[in-house]
């Protein structure tokens, strides 16, 4: 049984008023970031998932020059400190136009500072399905895994109960990684809206580092300071498949990557650096 039922988000302004013909999407809004984005370490802070994905929304809702198809390629985001849950204000704008080649940018601010920023390149989609190559095999899918959470104690509930869990190769969470497994999830990422796959994706991507969890959780921090998505096809479906793993350095540094899935095989991959101190 789930402890946490509510979207994401909720809008705050009143998403069927009057639009500012500059923003026509409702990229620049207000939300309120409720339980379900609050991460297992403190009940008022926000796992990374969630606001990625909201700034990827802001992001892909923005207008373009024309109606030819486009795709985002890249995404990162920069986590500039702790984001809170409750209030937060999500803004975004085309910062280099073009005909192929785009910069897109989001940037998400709680009372009087902003707290993440993001920036995307979306490119001009063209036919080359004749010369696909290169992806990995596809990863088992979630039927084939160890579905539920095992919450390891101490941990909060809110985001890990707002997504399902289906780990592959007998893993855990809390588990020392390599890991792999699938997350799919169980509530909107705006109440009242079907999310789009890219910003399921997102909410999966910023998983990897507990995917790949490398060392004791009850005696180590390993906090990624970004996360950049890129990404070879649009992805599909419910599920996103992550497999990862995390190096540590000698000095207090590390690094997470992982390959990403949806249920046709690899849709794109993932790094992260981490910075690494005992407890």
């Amino acid at each position: 049984m789930i402890s946490v039922v509510d979207a994401f988000y909720r809008r705050t302004d009143d998403p069927t008023g009057p639009t500012d013909p500059t923003d026509p999407t409702g990229a620049g809004a207000g939300f309120d970031a409720t339980r379900s984005t609050t991460g297992p370490w403190f009940a008022d802070a926000q796992h990374m998932g969630p606001p990625s994905a909201l700034l990827t929304r802001a992001m892909r809702r923005l207008p373009a020059r024309d109606d030819a198809p486009r795709r985002i390629a890249r995404v990162t985001v920069e986590v500039l400190g702790t984001v809170p849950a409750g209030p937060v204000t999500v803004t975004a704008q085309v910062e280099r136009p073009g005909r192929t080649i785009e910069l897109l940018s989001a940037t998400m601010r709680a009372g009087d500072r902003d707290v993440l920023r993001a920036r995307a390149w979306r490119l001009a989609a063209g036919d080359t399905a004749a010369v696909e190559q290169g992806a990995v095999e596809p990863m088992p899918g979630p039927d084939t895994g160890s579905i539920g959470l095992d919450r390891p104690d101490g941990w909060l509930p809110g985001f890990l109960d707002a997504v399902e869990w289906s780990w592959l190769d007998g893993s855990r969470l809390g588990d020392p990684g390599p890991g792999r497994g699938w997350v799919r999830m169980r509530v909107p990422l705006v109440d009242g809206e079907q999310p789009d796959p890219l910003e399921r994706l997102m909410v999966a991507a910023d998983c990897a580092n507990g995917f790949a969890a490398p060392l004791d959780v009850r005696e180590w921090l390993f906090v990624n300071t970004e996360l950049t998505v890129h990404l070879h096809r649009a992805p599909a479906g419910e599920w996103i498949g992550v497999d990862a793993a995390t190096v540590v350095g000698p000095d207090g540094l590390g690094t997470c990557s992982a390959t990403l899935f949806d249920g046709h095989g690899q849709v794109g991959r993932i790094a992260q650096a981490l910075t690494v101190r005992a407890r």
